[in-house]
């Protein structure tokens, strides 16, 4: 017994000794950390312009332009290489060799095209007025050469060949100032203004004012459907000739200077309010003509921008991407009111501000409430704000908050009602100079309007795929939109009944991602009732998902990682899971999608439903799996190159997340206001705050080998997990992050509480993959576990009176066309969910379809016998009964075994040329009967000019006399192409066929 007290005595002293040095050594170590830090060595530079390379971009899908703007300026004064194609989508493309002239208004990294307003072509020689969209004739402008191309922040230049000009451009705010040294001083010089360029004019004025001025406007018709410009121009050389052409479909100005001209400014001031409005911003902006003030103010302006992050890379990183990244965040929102305070408004009238208001424009939500909302957040919350009251304005406008809004239009592309992530998250961030109670209301009102699938998902907590296309995305981004407005309830406080009902109905929506998670393949999947859509392949891109597969879009519920974590099976299964989207074959199937790039397995960094599925590993027990998959995302998809983006830029976000992953930051859930630690790629980083502190990371033994994280201080404090608060971030102080070149699990987060809603109750499923069946089927019903909740499955098979249903205990069969509800009811407090219903279809032995002719995957309807089955196609090819066939004609035959009496048959088509969905040009119905005889009647279809009307066309062959039929025959023949008058001329068609009707 001595022997033991006097083991356990001393191993006591030797293991508090040993704690008591692995504190000291730790101690030590922050110690030796800051001694052996020589922060001298880092040098604030004085010019921050030095490191944006405004080429990043413009080559590949990034879709940026080089020009001169200032940071979120109204004006964007760039070349235009491609007025046309997806990759003309910035106006500019690093592959192209020509210029067409210099517009002032440009989209950052857009997937969709607009802007490019008001073209300057200069001159020399003899003139061309023909414009690059009349095809037929050569185009006005130039080539050019990249080696005489030059751009940095506010400032671009470029030697046109064929002109013999040499271009330099500069801008501020509002204003844009162009600088041309002709070289050819025998030639004669000219400017011609297009107000015809890329989009479809509606409405126009131009007027010539004395001998140095012209002035006008143009309302057009693209992406946003009435967009109105105004501008004022003046030269430092007065012409010697005007003129306004106006016949032949042209609406130009063409100036002549005098012949011996060296040197000439432009000076142009825009306005979407009125010509005054142009006139004003240009006499606020710049009273002279002077090229270099310019110039150098709008470098002052960018400077100034920058310097808010100060950002020394690692060796082997690179600063130029960095410091690109920042500018390419600060291309959008633009300012769209003017410097008088007026702008025009949703309601198309003319508002005006007090002098500490802006409206902006250019809100490419879907894409920035990830990241580049957040960053603003950190580094700019003066503008934050002011974009929330610009979202008031806009709801007060149009009764509703935008969603993707472009030059006071509402586009409504993407999905979602993500302002309420920016307010959420601004509001939890204590940005809040805005009236809560309004913004409230129009957050409210947006989640509950009757569109886009919103009232279905209210009603029911899910989207049927039948019911609106994209349905799970929808689904999942529905959830996450409402859970920011309950967080937003949440922070006011919820002492109110009213306050605390609404906050019940919002959370409660936010677990409607449950209802679409699949626990047998682990899978979001769409879904119309209680089935699942069947066959299902999660690398397949369909119209189920936006601009992305089920791979993309299956860990989407960033406010509630523990209850996706728990669907999905524990930390251990989370983590499982993200290895094999890592490391998946990355093979895509279905339709084309060009968005989905920058492919590491099934994650696509080229499209934003994957950016923050990386950070995901922090809630496992492989924390060091985030950093290891985050530093080759920031190395293989960045680089300082034209296409230097794996994929389109979207108004700063592809930019945003660089920023924030490579100074180690980013936010998974905005509305909560945490980041995630992930991989820094810097030695050392300052953020410079609003209120004057400074946040600063400091990274040690840092290097493209040490990835990963061994310790983490917080102002000389030890932390344990991969998180810091936006508070923490705002009190200013030090964050320390010691590298290694090992991986480190002992650093995980702790994850949060489930936040599910107590009146949440899940949807049971049907596990039968399919609804069709010959003799009988045997029904099974399951439901998706989120929590230590017991659950009854109540049902009706349709065999019994409809009111009365049966507890769920096993699977059962049926034998004969029947429709099944069923619904759950937790066992603890008899809380009801809502009823799913589905028909259970049994086949007509009789009838038998043969199909000749391949489906897409995609586009498969029901499967087989979708055709015969008594379910018709929406308007919409997206809802799901429709069966699509790609470049092929259409044959299928129905046969009967027993000949039957049809008095008619008929066969529908889609038409929506917009989609290439075009109605067969030659349709067939043969009729074969019991005694041998045969009908035959064919029918002739020619698509109008132009015509992009959706619709339904139903083709008939009524018989005279009921025909005993023993076999059907249809067949479809396609248009060779799209016709030339279709924006993809060329391309193969579609067939969309539903349904084969024959009638007794």
């Amino acid at each position: 017994m001595k022997v033991i007290f006097f083991l356990l005595f001393f191993g006591f002293l030797y293991f508090g000794f040993c704690s008591h040095l692995n504190a000291q050594t730790d101690s030590i170590g922050l110690q030796n950390y800051q001694a052996h830090t020589d922060l001298s060595k880092f040098k604030i530079p004085e010019d921050y312009c030095k490191f944006v390379n405004p080429f990043i971009g413009t080559g590949g899908h990034g879709h940026t332009f080089p020009g001169a703007s200032a940071p979120f300026g109204f004006m964007q004064l760039s070349p235009d290489t491609r007025w046309d194609g997806w990759d003309g989508c910035g106006g500019y493309h690093y592959d192209d060799n020509f210029i067409y002239g210099f517009s002032h208004t440009h989209l950052s990294g857009t997937g969709v095209s607009d802007y490019g307003d008001i073209l300057i072509i200069p001159q020399s020689g003899k003139v061309n007025l023909n414009s690059p969209l009349n095809e037929s004739k050569k185009p006005y402008g130039s080539h050019f050469s990249h080696e005489n191309e030059e751009a940095h922040p506010g400032y671009y230049k470029v030697y046109l060949d064929d002109s013999e000009v040499e271009v330099e451009l500069s801008a501020l705010v509002y204003i844009g100032i162009h600088k041309y040294n002709f070289k050819n001083e025998k030639k004669r010089k000219y400017i011609l203004i297009d107000l015809d360029y890329r989009d479809q004019l509606l409405d126009y004025s131009m007027k010539i004012e004395g001998s140095n001025t012209v002035s006008g406007h143009r309302s057009s018709k693209a992406w946003a459907v009435n967009q109105f410009i105004y501008f004022y121009l003046q030269t430092n050389i007065d012409f010697v000739k005007s003129e306004i052409i106006d016949e032949d479909g042209r609406h130009q100005i063409l100036l002549e200077f005098p012949i011996n001209t060296k040197e000439l400014l432009l000076k142009i001031g825009i306005s979407a309010v009125d010509e005054n409005g142009a006139k004003n911003n240009l006499e606020n902006e710049i009273a002279e003509f002077d090229f270099n003030k310019v110039k150098q103010q709008s470098n002052a302006l960018w400077q100034k921008e920058l310097s808010k992050i100060y950002f020394e890379p690692i060796t082997g990183a690179n600063q130029d991407i960095f410091y690109t990244a920042l500018y390419h965040t600060m291309l959008a929102p633009n300012t769209f009111s003017d410097f008088d305070g007026r702008y025009r408004g949703h309601d198309e009238k003319i508002h005006q501000l007090n002098e500490k208001e802006k409206q902006f424009t250019v809100f490419s939500l879907w894409d920035t409430y990830r990241a580049t909302h957040p960053l603003f957040t950190i580094i700019d919350q003066k503008r934050t704000n002011q974009y929330i009251q610009t979202f008031q304005r806009i709801y007060d406008q149009r009764g509703d908050l935008p969603v993707w809004e472009l030059a006071g239009n509402e586009t409504e592309c993407m999905i979602g009602f993500h302002s309420v992530s920016v307010i959420a998250d601004a509001y939890a961030k204590n940005i809040r100079d805005y009236d809560y109670n309004k913004i409230l209301e129009a957050c409210i009102a947006s989640s509950n309007f009757n569109e886009f699938g919103k009232d279905f998902f209210n009603k029911k907590g899910y989207i049927g795929m039948n019911a609106e296309p994209e349905s799970v995305s929808k689904s999942l981004e529905y959830s996450y939109d409402n859970f920011c407005i309950a967080k937003m309830l949440e922070l006011n406080g919820l002492e109110k009944y009213d306050v605390y009902k609404n906050y019940q109905i919002h959370l409660k929506r936010s677990m409607g991602f449950i209802n679409h998670f699949d626990p047998q393949t682990k899978f979001m999947r769409p879904r119309n009732g209680g089935f699942w859509l069947a066959p299902f392949n999660p690398s397949e891109v369909n119209h189920h998902f936006t601009e992305a597969n089920s791979w993309q879009y299956s860990l989407y519920a960033p406010h509630a990682i523990v209850d996706l974590t728990n669907l999905i099976g524990g930390k251990l299964e989370l983590e499982l899971w993200l290895d094999r989207l890592f490391t998946a074959k990355s093979d895509l199937s279905g339709r084309e999608q060009a968005d989905i790039t920058g492919l590491i397995g099934q994650y696509a960094h080229g499209n934003e439903p994957s950016h923050h599925m990386a950070y995901l590993y922090n809630y496992t027990n492989a924390p060091f799996k985030t950093q290891g998959y985050i530093d080759k995302i920031l190395t293989k998809f960045y680089t300082n190159k034209p296409d230097g983006l794996i994929g389109n830029e979207d108004c700063g976000q592809m930019s945003a997340w660089y920023i924030l992953s490579a100074i180690g930051l980013y936010q998974i859930t905005p509305g909560i206001p945490i980041y995630e630690i992930g991989r820094p790629l810097h030695n050392f980083s300052i953020i410079s705050l609003e209120n004057g502190k400074k946040f600063t990371i400091e990274c040690i033994d840092n290097s493209l080998e040490n990835k990963f994280i061994q310790k983490l201080f917080w102002n000389n404090i030890e932390l344990y997990s991969l998180n810091i608060s936006h508070q923490q971030i705002m009190e200013g102080g030090t964050l320390k992050i010691v590298m290694g070149n090992k991986p480190n699990s002992n650093l995980k987060n702790k994850t949060t509480t489930s936040r599910l809603e107590k009146s949440f109750v899940p949807l049971p499923y049907f596990e039968n993959e399919t609804l069709n069946f010959d003799e009988k089927i045997e029904v099974k019903i399951n439901y998706p576990r989120i929590d230590n909740q017991e659950y009854t499955i109540f049902y009706n098979s349709g065999l019994n009176d409809k009111s009365e249903y049966f507890a769920y205990n096993e699977s059962f069969q049926i034998n004969k066309t029947e429709e099944i509800c069923m619904y759950l009811s937790r066992n603890s407090d008899s809380v009801f969910g809502n009823k799913v219903c589905n028909r259970f279809i049994k086949a007509d032995n009789n009838i038998s379809l043969t199909l000749n002719s391949k489906f897409a995957d995609q586009y498969s309807a029901s499967g087989k016998n979708s055709l015969i089955d008594g379910l018709k196609g929406e308007l919409d090819y997206r809802s799901g009964n429709w069966q699509g066939y790609f470049d092929q004609d259409f044959n299928a035959s129905v046969n009967y075994k027993i000949p039957v009496a049809l008095k008619n048959i008929s066969v529908s088509f889609l038409e929506d040329t917009r989609s290439w969905v075009f109605v067969p040009e030659k349709i067939v119905i043969k009729i074969i009967c019991e005694d041998g005889s045969i009908f035959k009647k064919e029918f002739k279809h020619t698509t109008l000019l132009n015509d992009e009307e959706v619709k339904i066309m139903t083709f008939t062959f009524e018989m005279e006399d009921a025909k005993m039929v023993k076999e059907v025959k249809v067949y479809a023949e396609k248009i060779e192409e799209l016709p030339k008058w279709h924006i993809s001329a060329g391309k193969p068609v579609w067939i969309f066929i539903d349904e084969i009707s024959l009638t007794q």
